[in-house]
């Protein structure tokens, strides 16, 4: 599969693109990569990967409906008006991601697969947030493939890789001349180990190891 240049396209789109292609990831996992005892299924990111927050709302009646001030006046649903008005949906999109987990008949995840989503790297907190529950992971034995089809940001101007890698061990990273989206596995266990392969718009998407046990992987994406 060729590597499309996914920043000129609505997020919605990718998003789109994302959900099935986590499907077909699954489904050639599932086709006889994967060995006996493990099996792939498509999440909503969950556990450690989702906010601790949850907030529920009542749709028996709308909420401006339900909501009054302290003079007992209802809330207005009319649009505020200012000089400057700024929206995005871009990390809605990110916390509505699936992913693809692999678990032991037992239950425990093995490895996950993550495939960035723009809202991944929209702002210093969303990326921070990224950042953070990859270590998580793999200080809780997990083993993550990483696949960035989107270019640098302000945020992370050497890759996503180094921003996660710069947690473990800081070391110079640059890209190579023409390859600015990036595709990282990495093992843990024992110790850590990182396989990054950097790639650019054009370039044929390259198999990636998927590691289930320390020296042990299977091929994905």
């Amino acid at each position: 599969m060729p590597i499309h240049d996914w920043t000129r396209v609505p997020s919605g789109l990718f998003h789109d693109f994302h959900q099935s292609w986590s499907i077909r990831l699954k489904d050639a996992l599932n086709g006889g990569r994967l060995p006996r005892g493990l099996s792939a299924l498509v999440e909503q990111r969950t556990g450690p990967w989702e906010s601790d927050v949850l907030t529920i709302e009542s749709t028996r009646q709308p909420l401006h409906q339900r909501m009054t001030d302290w003079n007992g006046n209802a809330a207005t649903s009319a649009p505020p008006v200012t000089r400057i008005v700024r929206r995005t949906t871009r990390e809605i999109y990110a916390v509505r991601a699936n992913r693809v987990v692999v678990r032991h008949h037992l239950g425990r995840i093995v490895a996950v697969i993550e495939i960035v989503l723009p809202g991944n790297k929209d702002s210093r907190a969303a990326l921070r947030d990224f950042v953070d529950k990859t270590i998580d992971c793999l200080r809780a034995g997990v083993h993550v493939l990483i696949v960035d089809l989107f270019p640098p940001t302000p945020r992370d101007p050497f890759g996503l890789h180094k921003a996660i890698w710069d947690e473990i061990m800081e070391e110079d990273f640059t890209f190579p001349e023409g390859k600015d989206r990036i595709l990282a596995s990495y093992e843990t266990g024992g110790g850590r180990a990182a396989y990054v392969e950097p790639v650019g718009v054009g370039d044929a998407l390259p198999d990636m190891p998927l590691f289930l046990a320390n020296d042990s992987h299977s091929c994905a994406a």
